[in-house]
């Protein structure tokens, strides 16, 4: 839990006191931390994880015990909690299990779309399995949690979505392909939607984290032996600020000030939380 977080008793002057919010990926890493701190502060939280393992990926994705452990901490920090296991890449699936969530804790004002999986292999080494795995979960996942959501916050009268992407968002990084790729649709969905539902009171920002002490780091294995054949790439992975990790808290304070009504008037934002990597 953030060590940063408010005492439960101040939920209700919490900075998102009274909202719901949907949090994908929650099981562990970052979306857990987001949970969290988004209830310490005041909010209800449907969390959502596929809790079963993913081909393509070579480390041990979320289980339901992760999934559960979020659920208590979600309860300790004195918010409701509704959990959900889906793949973000069914969409009937998502649009069920986000109808069930909603209806348990009656609205939805601010979403989190922070599935995603990553791998490295060098350009002629991604398979198509791999591809549409990758693509899959991180693009076409984060387009189906904003179609299952989306409903239920124009129901509610408009509210904040938060796309989960990357410094790979922005800029091209090696060995990554099929993750650049798909982080960068993100961004193309952010941007169209945070046109189209502007006037209809609905934010739409990206995030974009530098690499995140999490237990997704597993994927980039092979990147080191990558970047040692090819010295030249190394410099495109450095941060500017001295710090070669940021932690899952300073990502979950850029989320709650994008969920909050702090960031009333910023919309079709790419925020980088990245100790300024895309600066190099």
């Amino acid at each position: 839990m953030n060590d940063r977080s408010q005492s439960t008793s101040d939920r209700s002057q919490g900075r998102v006191a009274g909202k719901v919010a949907l949090v994908t990926g929650a099981a562990r890493g970052q979306g857990r931390s987001h949970a969290v701190r988004l209830a310490a502060e005041g909010a209800d939280i449907l969390i959502l994880d596929i809790c079963t393992p993913v081909a393509d990926i070579g480390y041990p994705t979320a289980t339901s015990e992760d999934l559960a452990t979020t659920a208590r901490l979600v309860e300790e920090a004195g918010g409701r909690v509704v959990r959900l296991e889906v793949d973000t890449r069914d969409a009937v699936g998502m649009a069920d299990a986000v109808a069930r969530g909603v209806a348990e804790l009656g609205r939805l004002d601010v979403v989190v779309a922070n599935a995603g999986v990553v791998a490295t292999q060098r350009w002629n080494e991604i398979t198509p399995d791999q591809w549409g795995t990758v693509v899959g979960v991180n693009l076409t996942g984060t387009w189906n949690t904003c179609q299952a959501a989306l409903p239920h916050v124009l129901a509610a009268g408009g509210g904040s979505l938060i796309l989960v992407s990357s410094v790979s968002g922005l800029k091209g990084l090696p060995f990554m392909t099929h993750y650049a790729a798909s982080k960068h649709g993100v961004v193309g969905i952010m941007r169209s939607l945070s046109n189209e539902l502007a006037s209809r009171n609905v934010r739409v920002n990206s995030l974009h984290p530098t690499g995140v002490a999490t237990p997704m780091l597993a994927g980039m294995g092979p990147l080191t032996g990558y970047i040692e054949d090819d010295p030249s790439t190394g410099p495109l992975f450095d941060n500017a600020l001295p710090a070669s990790l940021i932690s899952v808290n300073d990502v979950s304070d850029t989320v709650l000030f994008l969920a909050s009504d702090e960031s009333r008037f910023v919309t079709g934002l790419t925020m980088t939380v990245d100790a300024g990597a895309i600066n190099r």
